[in-house]
């Protein structure tokens, strides 16, 4: 077969190339001659604009870091997802008839959406006999992954995401994005919008670019949440270890004589590596959310100088969205020749965002952010029996309201980051109201069980073990079903349980785990009961106001 592959013009000469001597190499193996563009009677294209004499050829589009990595599979994979090229772009998806559907989920704490989004996106598309795979992208990397040949042969990438995720080796299929909570909610919905308007997924920059001012707002969030996914294993194991050190005296760290040094190492581990890396860490993933690869090394300088300065969370945040956004307009504003592209992202835009927004942090941002996280931090010790209830009712409150989303997000993420400033009541009332739905909805079942299904009663089940794992989003079937009424008791019960943890001062230095964590709380005893009368009095109010089931 006569082949010819064209690359997109923004690739640059030498790349161009390199590339098409590997892939050249590959195609003459295989038994393929290959000549130019008029010649060939199949085109291998790296780009969804379809150039005039390729129009009505035979031919395929692929991943160019995909087919530089593995010439060979990507020349096959070419070869069996042939098409013609009649347009530049793939027109929408035809909702009718068997479909080939792949799907990556992905929520901020890679947990209980990840997961839930996908278990909901695969029985609809079983449901419509299609065939569906769908790739997590959870905490402990991407589960069920899809395989190339999976992606050839694919209908349409659906992305159910509230963070930012490498989505590289789609390049070139119909893809359809939205969130996890409405992949899981409003499955159907989701489906139809996806095949009216899919487009050709052509990488992170291009999308961006292509996104409309109310998508943006909405970017604020996800660029947030990216942050806070990469930060937590850090913040979870260095807390976890931090509280072990504790275990052999509230002190014992400083004395390197104690348990041969044990309890030195482990505060030196938690506190002095895995806390000192969290800010900047959430600071360099926030800007990689928002200029992707260019924009994580000046995210993390940013958050580094943040955390050296004592800025703590608050100037974490400054730095990753001024970090993210300077890069992005530097790679904007800045053209070069196709032969020195190559030096932007390696040798431009890290030089030049790090000395903007080093120098903006040191000088404008540092002094009057670590101001306001001292006058934090001093209100957080110095505050009484009353301010301290009222900060827990107001958390306890938010942990409640959307079972997971932006609310929910915003408390959690203010007890998190307060963890770097070794303010620890805050994540425990956090955690304790956030527990506090799905038991809740398991009492209401066992008090009231005469208005619920027996499906209901069989979810109640299942909440009751995903709330003891700090998982609010086990009482979403119950706030599908009856929003106003299981929201309300839910409020109600997680404010009381945020308010007595804070004023009892219970402390908390890892930001996950619910049950399997309490052992590490100053008074586990205290903790339990505050979650226990939470859950009761959101058990007891939805069982007396709840309607019986039809």
């Amino acid at each position: 077969m006569n082949i010819s592959f064209v690359f997109p013009s923004q690739l640059g000469k030498a790349k161009s190339f390199l590339v098409n001597e590997v892939l050249s190499a590959a195609a003459k193996q295989q038994g393929h001659r290959v000549v130019s563009v008029e010649q060939a009677d199949f085109v291998v294209l790296f780009d969804e604009q379809v150039p005039a004499n390729v129009v009505g050829k035979k031919g395929a589009t692929l991943s160019l870091e995909q087919a530089f990595a593995q010439p060979e599979n990507a020349i096959e994979q070419a070869v069996r997802s042939s098409q013609i090229f009649a347009q530049a772009t793939t027109p929408a998806v035809a909702a009718g008839g068997v479909k080939n559907i792949v799907a990556v989920t992905a929520c901020p704490t890679g947990v209980a959406h990840t997961f839930m989004s996908a278990e909901a996106i695969e029985n609809y598309a079983k449901a419509q006999g299609w065939n569906v795979k769908v790739e997590t992208r959870g905490q402990v990397g991407a589960g069920n992954p899809i395989s190339a040949e999976e992606i050839a042969v694919a209908d349409l990438v659906f992305v159910a995401a509230d963070i930012d995720v490498d989505l590289d080796k789609f390049k070139g299929k119909p893809m359809y994005r939205t969130s996890t909570g409405l992949a899981l909610k409003k499955t159907a919905q989701e489906f139809e919008k996806a095949f009216a308007e899919a487009k050709i997924y052509q990488g992170g920059a291009t999308t961006a670019q292509a996104e409309s001012a109310t998508t943006e707002k909405k970017g604020v969030y996800k660029h947030l949440m990216t942050g806070v996914s990469h930060m937590l294993p850090l913040v979870v194991a260095g807390g976890l270890l931090i509280a072990v050190s504790f275990m052999f005296g509230i002190e014992a760290f400083k004395n390197p004589n104690i348990a041969g040094g044990l309890p030195t190492a482990l505060m030196d581990i938690g506190g002095g590596a895995a806390f000192k890396l969290m800010i900047a860490v959430f600071a360099g993933y926030v800007a990689f959310s928002i200029a992707d690869r260019p924009g994580l090394a000046v995210g993390l300088i940013g958050g580094m100088l943040a955390t050296t300065a004592g800025a703590g969370i608050l100037g974490g945040i400054v730095a990753g969205f001024l970090a993210g956004y300077v890069v992005k307009f530097l790679n904007d504003i800045i053209k070069l020749p196709p032969s020195l592209t190559s030096l932007k992202p390696i040798l431009i835009l890290p030089l030049l965002g790090s000395a903007i927004v080093g120098l903006a942090m040191i000088y404008l941002i540092n002094p009057p952010v670590k101001g306001l996280m001292d006058s934090l931090v001093n209100w957080l010790n110095s505050m009484g029996q009353t301010n301290a209830i009222i900060l827990g009712v107001i958390l306890g409150a938010m942990m409640c309201a959307d079972m997971g989303g932006p609310i929910n997000k915003a408390a959690y993420t203010f007890g998190v980051g307060l963890i770097a400033s070794q303010q620890y009541t805050p994540m425990a009332a956090v955690m304790a109201a956030g527990m506090v739905p799905p038991i809740g909805m398991t009492i209401a079942t066992l008090l009231a069980r005469r208005k619920f299904t027996t499906n209901q009663q069989d979810a109640g089940k299942a909440s009751f073990v995903l709330g003891l794992c700090f998982i609010s989003e086990g009482a979403l079937p119950f706030v599908a079903a009856d929003p106003v009424r299981v929201i309300a008791s839910s409020i109600i019960g997680g404010a009381t349980a945020g308010a007595i943890s804070m004023s009892l001062g219970i402390t908390l230095q890892a930001p996950h785990g619910g049950l399997f964590v309490i052992p590490f709380v100053s008074q586990p005893l205290m903790y339990l009961a505050a979650i226990a009368i939470g859950s009761v009095v959101t058990g007891v109010i939805y069982a007396v106001i709840k309607q019986k089931a039809e």
